[in-house]
């Protein structure tokens, strides 16, 4: 598994802490994102396998479409997680009983419930318009009542940090207040993210001394600590974690359990989700990406693609020798995988990494070694940069070593760009490709010439590759080399598909944006059939 240092004696039981997910509440006030109801059912069933102990849903009380979550999801039944109504404590001057939020609240029929209320008094005053005293009221009264109707109780204590920071006595006091009315677990809260670790493992550890009840913390990473803050007030006492997969939230984000739980686990020797779970959660972290439809974070730790990447080629001969050289862990602990980025400075161990995908004869002392470093520095000269795309590389290699016979052959294909556009479609494109002998043309229209071309290409392929109809493409960039060409300027294109299963890049470069886009096309393509060809020999 590689070095992992740990906090705990060997002979220590792991402590356990409840992992609290808010993906679908406040993640989904991150800008770009908007889950509908089946989208939150998928993320839901994701969060479930991995082992999450509670699942922040929605608030009940602030749309329809959480309403049918939760009337859909009552019916699901969960092996791990508990799920969770979000609100707020009852209105100002307004009866528990009578309070709106507090009946939608009701009407989702969750096991648990989180109620926030302030603990800062500068928001009881100048926000809420209402008294210190009000306030208080307002906390005890909501709580107890869902109390009694039997419901596990969170109270989330906005603003916390702040609160205490500006008036520590009343902060206190709203905590006081909550557990008075039965409160489960108080949650201290760093809403506005701008409180420094060793304050919230200070304040958090007064208040694990202060009450008998469960502790949480909620951070948000408006300073880049949101992480590191909940780790600190862990190891002050607290015994639930509140976050979200991929750190998504408003602003800069919130505290992200795709690390936090990894270093608890791995690292600090506390029990998060099921050991045997903790290889899912680069598959889960990506799966929420996906659902969420934003690109996701390839830098990230433990789950992102080059969280385990090497490209000096000193760093990438060390791992190969023995992977903690340059690695914390061994990346399939997490469900991750280690990744040699192909470049003029990754030095034969990284190229030879691959190449023995292709060939396991082939040594670092080959002459075809020798010739496969050259050809890499010869086309990073003419522009291309593998170190994004070594799927187009794995091609190259192929090529090199006579690996390689391309599935087709392309007669020719023609674009023709209408403007003004019409019909929403405003290029369209003939290709004329070759199959064993067989030649098919077909044409399509797209949005834009490359759209086009690719709708062509496919068509005219899913005659005789029908798993071609699998792919789709999920990212498309365009970098100019050469600006001083101006139009003339030569171009990189990488392209991005997935199949469902695996995500792989492509590229190609020209002074021609089209051409440059048909090679990393064909090359998408041509790795798709590839592992289909090679897959099925295995099989």
């Amino acid at each position: 598994m590689g070095i992992v240092k740990h906090f705990f004696r060997k002979d220590e039981k792991m402590k356990k802490i409840l992992i609290y997910d808010s993906t679908l509440r406040d993640g989904a006030q991150a800008q770009g994102i908007s889950f509908s109801v089946e989208d939150k059912l998928k993320i839901v069933e994701r969060l479930d396998r991995l082992g999450i102990s509670y699942i922040e849903a929605g608030n009940p009380g602030s749309n329809p479409k959480d309403l049918e979550f939760f009337d859909r999801i009552g019916r699901v039944k969960l092996r791990h997680a508990k799920i969770i109504a979000f609100g707020s404590t009852r209105r100002v001057n307004v009866s528990v009983q009578e309070d709106a939020n507090v009946k939608s609240l009701l009407k989702a029929d969750t096991p648990a419930v989180a109620i926030f209320g302030k603990s800062w008094d500068f928001h009881v005053t100048d926000i809420l318009k209402t008294t210190l005293d009000e306030n208080l009221r307002m906390i005890f009264d909501t709580i107890s009542f869902f109390k009694n109707k039997n419901k596990e109780v969170v109270f989330d204590a906005e603003h916390f940090f702040d609160g205490y920071k500006a008036n520590p006595d009343y902060a206190m006091k709203t905590l006081k207040t909550a557990v008075e009315a039965g409160a489960d677990c108080i949650c201290l809260c760093d809403t506005n993210g701008g409180t420094f670790p060793n304050e919230i493992k200070d304040i958090t550890a007064r208040v694990v001394s202060e009450f008998n009840v469960n502790v949480g913390i909620h951070c948000h990473n408006d300073t880049g600590m949101a992480v590191a803050n909940s780790i600190m007030a862990v190891l002050a006492g607290a015994v639930q974690v509140q976050g979200t997969m991929n750190g998504f939230g408003e602003r800069s984000g919130n505290a992200n359990l795709c690390t936090i739980i990894p270093n608890l686990q791995l690292k600090a020797g506390y029990d998060c989700i099921p050991q045997e779970n903790m290889a899912d959660l680069t598959a889960t972290a990506r799966s929420i990406s996906e659902i969420a439809n934003v690109i996701h974070d390839e830098r990230a730790p433990y789950v992102g693609k080059y969280a385990f990447a090497h490209k000096a080629g000193m760093h990438a001969d060390a791992v190969t020798k023995n992977s903690i050289a340059y690695e914390h862990i061994n990346p399939e602990v997490v469900g991750n995988e280690r990744l040699f980025l192909m470049s003029e400075v990754a030095g034969r161990s990284a190229v030879l990494h691959l190449i023995k995908n292709i060939d396991s004869t082939i040594t670092k002392d080959s002459p075809e070694t020798k010739l496969i470093l050259d050809k890499l520095k010869e086309l990073e000269f003419e522009g291309y940069q593998y170190e994004g795309a070594e799927s187009s590389f794995e091609i190259v290699i192929r090529k090199i070593l006579g690996k390689y016979r391309p599935s087709f052959e392309l007669g020719e294909f023609k674009v023709v760009v209408n403007e003004p556009s019409i019909s929403g479609a405003n290029s369209s494109a003939m290709i004329k490709i070759n199959v064993d002998g067989q030649y098919e043309i077909t044409a399509d229209e797209g949005q834009g010439p490359v759209n086009a071309l690719d709708k062509a290409l496919r068509k005219a392929l899913e005659k005789f590759y029908p798993q071609i109809a699998e792919m789709k493409l999920t990212d498309y960039k365009v970098r100019v080399l050469d600006s001083n060409s101006a139009t003339a300027a030569k171009v990189r294109v990488l392209i991005e598909s997935t199949d469902g299963k695996e995500v792989w890049t492509t590229i190609g470069v020209s002074t021609d944006i089209i051409e440059a886009s048909w090679k990393a096309l064909v090359d998408s393509i041509e790795y798709k059939l590839i592992k289909d060809k090679e897959a099925k020999q295995k099989s």
